[in-house]
């Protein structure tokens, strides 16, 4: 074959710092979202849907096959972070934690996947972050440790 072809949907998940106590501002969003969009953009991948709540984030894209996830996410959470430091000073503590969740999503729950994403701020008035998480690993059959998995 000639020719490296692929399609990586991607379901990544994460949550601000716990000791930053500094959570995403409705109005900035739309704009922090945006600017996500364009990273994943720079890094040859292609964003479907991001959405999230003050606290933590959905990124649905399709990762390009030049690119391992681990790298995607750390480019997303670095350049972000940066970008949004400089909106204003309420930002100044802000970072993301260290770890994450990557989900891979089959083309057969693309629409499912979407909508879930979409819902986000509905979903998370009946279920907590962890509690959301949690089902994740548990629906992707995950190991972890519990003493770990919610350190900044």
């Amino acid at each position: 074959m000639g020719q490296s072809l692929s399609k990586q949907y991607t379901h990544l998940i994460f949550h601000i710092k716990n000791s930053s106590h500094t959570p995403i501002r409705n109005e900035d969003k739309t704009k922090l979202y945006a600017y996500i969009g364009r990273i994943i953009k720079e890094l040859d991948s292609t964003p479907i849907l991001i959405n999230g709540t003050e606290n933590h984030i959905h990124i649905f894209c399709n990762v390009s096959k030049n690119l391992s996830i681990s790298q995607l996410t750390k480019d997303i959470k670095r350049h972000s972070s940066r970008w949004i430091k400089s909106l204003d000073s309420y930002y100044i503590n802000f970072s993301w934690q260290t770890g994450y969740g990557a989900f891979s999503v089959s083309p057969s729950l693309y629409e499912k996947t979407v909508k879930y994403i979409q819902g986000q701020e509905e979903h998370h008035k009946r279920t907590s972050f962890k509690e959301e998480y949690l089902l994740f690993l548990k629906e992707y059959n995950i190991e972890y440790n519990e003493e770990y998995i919610w350190e900044d």
